[in-house]
């Protein structure tokens, strides 16, 4: 069953096409600031539903990864990067990885919580 997620003002929807099974708590500096909670998915489970232009990108270090977050009210909406599962990126499969927090009617507590040490991994 599809679940719809959206920022604080409204102006940044979208959908991804199962409710996660697992969320991700990363350490790294970004993560750890933004607060976000992530639900990792492929492009073809991920549609964006509101215009491209309400999504503003954050790109730092390597550039490899895309930040994205809503150009209005400034909420973390989700990433694309490739998979780095293996501990290197794998352009080949790449992911997508949402801001469970803004998932609409979702207890996030359902779910377990993998932690990622980004602060020491990158």
């Amino acid at each position: 069953m599809p679940v719809e997620g959206s920022c604080h003002c409204g102006e940044t929807v979208f959908e991804v096409t199962e409710a996660p099974v697992s969320i991700t708590r990363c350490t790294c500096s970004l993560c750890a600031k933004r607060g976000a909670l992530w639900a990792y998915y492929t492009p073809a489970q991920f549609r964006l539903l509101s215009p491209q232009e309400n999504v503003a990108t954050y790109q730092w270090g390597s550039r490899t990864v895309k930040h994205h977050y809503c150009a209005s009210c400034g909420c973390g909406t989700y990433s694309e990067s490739p998979d780095w599962s293996t501990g290197k990126p794998d352009f080949d499969n790449p992911k997508v990885a949402i801001n469970a927090r803004l998932f609409d009617d979702f207890d996030l507590d359902a779910v377990p919580v993998n932690v990622i040490d980004g602060k020491n991994l990158w």
